[in-house]
């Protein structure tokens, strides 16, 4: 009865209220050509929640989770350390429970930790201003082309080709509606020349940096040209631990910066939810998306927050609105203001020397490796190295030797064959030094081997 809580007596106490015998009763209206039976289903008999729980434990045991083996992945999504603090204070009721706050005079523990978050975020970033996030990096980077196109009223948006692949197709699937998106040619470990590609058209340009190979760009230079031609520079970040030690985008001349949050205070949680961060100028403020929480005071003077400029929002103006963002991740976020403020300023900043100090070490010895070049020259924690044989085929062989060496390239780019020998890699905190000399041993003995002529998994 755990899911089940009415009982026989409930049931036909409801159906006689309503007017009606039985369950079935409400169905006499549906033609008897409608209705499927439930042998052509073949559903397996009915299990209690005993043994539902240990099939699905055998299932999930096929997989090998991110803390069970040395652990390379990277490319958008990183294993962090995520302090046993941040999971017990988001699970306090009044955060877990507080969805959003429509009604803001009664939410101020929520508005405030969106204040501060807020202003996490215009530090981190660089930038004058900044909103209580968006869902995700990716939809960050969406909203942030369409926020381009309407300050500058022009309807071309071009993105860098290391911009992360599934970024790219999720401005294409959202902006493609509201003016032309051009990619720019993929040049793994090398910056392409993006600055030749804008024109008087051009709404804005979309640069990753670093990028999907781990790549880091100099914005400056594309602002500038950017600039030039009248069109902004969205600055993207997918690996938020890297502003703790890179040049913040807002010090580069970047109009809008959107970055994916989730590595500080969220776990990689098999895929999502993430928090998408986005930043701006503050001349920008009243075109940007999603909530904004302000500071005021009360009418005895104390201090006070509120929802500004909600008004911009779908759920209110519609077809009028700013964007159709009308909400925010806020337990992501919660998340990621208090792991920020477990570290500080010089906490972050030693977290992301360790980062590229493992990655550093790491992409040394694998450059020794026969069979291993390595392709991006300057990185923070990622990068990316070209293989004697197709990547798929390696990391498959790896992972049957207890290791998760990367994301291939070609993952993330099906249809290019160029990327088929690349592997992307990344090394966080977590990366030990047995971890690398595992993944450096056994990356050595599969390359010396014979290609395996079984599919790839990956």
């Amino acid at each position: 009865m755990r899911y089940h809580p009415l009982t026989t007596a409930d049931r036909t106490a409801m159906l006689a209220k309503i007017g009606v015998s039985s369950v079935d009763a409400l169905f006499k209206d549906v033609p008897q050509q409608a209705v499927v039976p439930l042998s052509v289903f073949d559903l397996p008999d009915t299990q209690g929640e005993m043994e539902v729980d240990r099939k699905l434990a055998r299932m999930a045991a096929k997989n090998t989770a991110a803390g069970a083996a040395p652990f390379f992945c990277g490319a958008g999504a990183y294993k962090h350390h995520v302090p046993a603090a941040v999971d017990h204070l988001i699970q306090r009721s009044e955060f877990l429970t507080s969805y959003t706050p429509y009604q803001p005079e009664i939410a101020q523990g929520t508005l405030q930790y969106l204040f501060e978050f807020q202003t996490q975020v215009a530090l981190l970033t660089g930038m004058e201003v900044a909103n209580a996030s968006l869902y995700d990096g990716s939809t960050a980077t969406a909203e942030a082309v369409l926020m381009a196109q309407r300050i500058t009223k022009r309807p071309k948006a071009i993105l860098s080709g290391g911009l992360h692949p599934q970024y790219c197709e999720t401005v294409e699937t959202v902006a493609a509606l509201s003016g032309v998106v051009s990619r720019a040619p993929v040049t793994p470990g090398k910056a392409e020349d993006i600055a030749a590609l804008i024109d008087n058209e051009t709404a804005c340009v979309v640069v990753q940096s670093p990028d999907v190979f781990g790549l880091i760009r100099d914005l400056k230079p594309i602002a500038a040209a950017a600039h030039a031609k009248g069109a902004l520079l969205v600055a993207v970040v997918t690996e938020a631990v890297s502003l703790g030690l890179l040049e913040a985008p807002g010090f580069q001349d970047a109009d809008i910066v959107a970055c994916e949050g989730q590595s500080i205070g969220n776990g990689l949680n098999f895929g999502g939810p993430y928090v998408g961060l986005f930043a701006t100028k503050e001349k920008y403020l009243r075109q940007m998306p999603g909530r904004l929480t302000g500071e005021t005071t009360d009418a005895s003077g104390k201090r006070g927050y509120v929802l500004t400029l909600s008004t911009r929002e779908q759920h209110i103006r519609r077809e009028k609105a700013t964007s159709n963002i009308c909400t925010n991740s806020g337990l992501c976020c919660l998340a990621f203001t208090i792991h920020l403020s477990l570290l500080g300023e010089e906490g972050l900043t030693r977290l992301a020397r360790i980062n590229h100090a493992n990655a550093s070490a790491l992409a040394d010895k694998l450059a020794r490796v026969p069979g291993v070049d390595l392709v991006t020259p300057s990185f923070f924690n990622e990068f990316t190295i070209k293989l004697s044989r197709p990547a798929a085929d390696v990391v498959d062989a790896l992972a049957k030797r207890g290791i998760v060496a990367g994301v291939p390239a070609s993952r993330l780019l099906p249809h290019d064959p160029s990327v088929r020998d690349l592997l992307i890699v990344a090394a966080t905190e977590t990366t030990t030094e047995e971890d690398a000399d595992a993944l450096v041993k056994a990356l050595g003995t599969v390359l010396s081997e014979a290609p395996s002529t079984s599919g790839a998994m990956f």
